[in-house]
């Protein structure tokens, strides 16, 4: 027998925190007069409710609060789901939890822009491979939340090997378009909607280079050269600007509506500012001419990712106000990623353009910690010291600002989410681990706790994660 995820005593809790049930809207055979926005069109609305906590101190921490702010000997005070306090003398209120901390770390909990955990989940077989609509170069019609799987069991090692309590969930690169990504809490939930980050704003995956040409150049269609890539994507783009120009002339002035299309509901979505674009490219000069696009046709790109050539263009990406989201020292596996180097995310950092560190890999948003640290490292060698808070909004607020939730969570703040990790011990070195994982307030993992060390059904009963008997 392979113990489940959680115990039966907690699956009424489940049941009350993860409803399925989702609200009724009204019938009418009319068509809706805003089909591109990404809220009013959402079919498959947030059911998240946070797990039940309760009011908790934690003291005698280093905190980072993931602004760049740092506190020694801190204490940091939360209750019904939001943080209430941060600061060095802090009074427990009655009926409060308190945690000596002493010699330990508290952060916000880690945010990962790029994963595909649940659309690529482990096993890795065939039959899980959900992450990429790999049958034409544009499917913006495509959404990852369809693909999500919440009994993956890497939602669990991310949380408690990595403090992950955020993450956007992505279609593959295979195409130019790949469809919608997704902003999910890093909660247990029996469905998607179970996870969705409430109120968070739909991406759109986009991938220029290698991938698209290669996967559909290799099928003897358009594209195969880089050129090609540029001419489908302004092709696309010409068309969402005719379609968002029909809706809104309809919108304004009546008449028989438009033929709707799914994927061009999200390219207006794009054009409108309310679906964030998240574009895979690597090269600089391909995120050069990536932004001269987006002006051309009058949208934004949020954030590059990969974006190994980002430090040759620093000063680009912070005129354009666009990220970069970047691994520590990836590099080699193809010819587009080869001119690397590990001070990448800490040149960026020094220019002051936006950039933060992402995974990409069920096995690194285990340990994003450790990717910051290398970096920092790599920054020390080449003269220029990173402080370790400074270094922290890498995997805090700069992700949440990408993703468009910043005002709730990414940062130890009054009145955010209490999304906090306590490490036993700095977070920069190999040998800490997170001790405790709090979700808005609720502890979902303690370490020293075997009652809060969950685990999927698919863990093969390794040591710690269930027990196969």
């Amino acid at each position: 027998m392979i113990r489940t995820l959680i115990g039966v005593a907690a699956v009424a809790t489940l049941a009350a925190c993860t409803s399925d049930a989702r609200p009724k809207s009204a019938s009418s055979d009319a068509p809706s007069r805003n089909p591109g926005k990404a809220y009013d069109r959402n079919p498959y609305p947030s059911t998240y409710r946070a797990y039940p906590g309760v009011p908790t101190l934690v003291t005698n921490v280093t905190i980072f609060d993931g602004e760049g702010g740092r506190i020694d000997g801190g204490s940091v005070l939360f209750r019904d789901g939001r943080i209430v306090e941060v600061g060095q003398s802090i009074a427990a209120p009655d009926g409060a939890t308190v945690i000596d901390g002493q010699g330990k770390y508290v952060t916000p909990g880690v945010i990962d822009v790029h994963s595909h955990l649940g659309d690529y989940p482990s096993p890795g077989v065939d039959a899980h491979s959900d992450g990429n609509e790999a049958t034409g170069p544009v499917t913006a019609e495509v959404w990852a939340e369809h693909s999500v799987w919440p009994q993956d069991p890497g939602f669990s090692r991310a949380l408690t090997n990595g403090g992950v309590t955020t993450l956007q969930i992505l279609p593959g690169s295979a195409n130019l378009f790949g469809g919608r990504s997704v902003t999910l809490k890093n909660v247990y939930a029996r469905t998607m909607q179970g996870m969705k980050f409430p109120g968070a704003p739909y991406g759109l995956k986009m991938a220029c280079g290698e991938n698209p040409k290669r996967v559909y150049g290799g099928k003897g269609r358009m594209p195969s050269t880089r050129m090609g890539n540029i001419a489908v994507d302004r092709g696309t783009w010409a068309k969402a600007q005719d379609y968002r120009r029909r809706w809104d002339r309809y919108e304004k002035d009546g008449g028989e509506a438009p033929t709707r299309d799914i994927a061009m509901d999200t390219l207006r979505g794009v054009l409108a500012g309310e679906i964030i674009v998240h574009n895979h490219c690597y090269r600089a000069d391909e995120m050069a001419i990536v932004l001269d696009m987006a002006k051309e046709f009058g949208y934004k790109v949020g954030t590059f990712h990969h974006a190994v050539e980002a430090y040759k263009i620093a000063d680009l990406l912070k005129a354009n106000g666009t990220c970069a989201a970047v691994w520590a020292d990836w590099w080699g596996f193809k010819m587009e990623s080869y001119d690397a180097i590990q001070e990448n995310l800490a040149i960026l950092e020094r220019e002051g353009a936006c950039a933060m560190i992402h995974s990409d890999d069920a096995n690194g948003i285990q340990r994003l910690n450790q990717e910051i640290a290398k970096v920092r490292a790599a920054a020390k060698r080449a003269g220029y010291d990173i402080p370790e808070e400074r270094a922290w909004r890498w995997a805090a607020i700069t992700p949440a600002r990408a993703l468009g939730i910043d005002q709730v969570t990414g940062s130890l703040k009054p009145g955010k989410m209490a999304d906090v990790v306590l490490w036993n011990g700095n977070p920069f070195s190999v040998y800490t681990r997170p001790e405790k994982v709090w979700i808005d307030g609720a502890m979902m993992y303690d370490a020293l706790d075997p009652k809060k060390r969950p685990v999927s059904d698919f863990e093969l009963g390794q040591p710690g994660e269930g027990d196969v008997k």
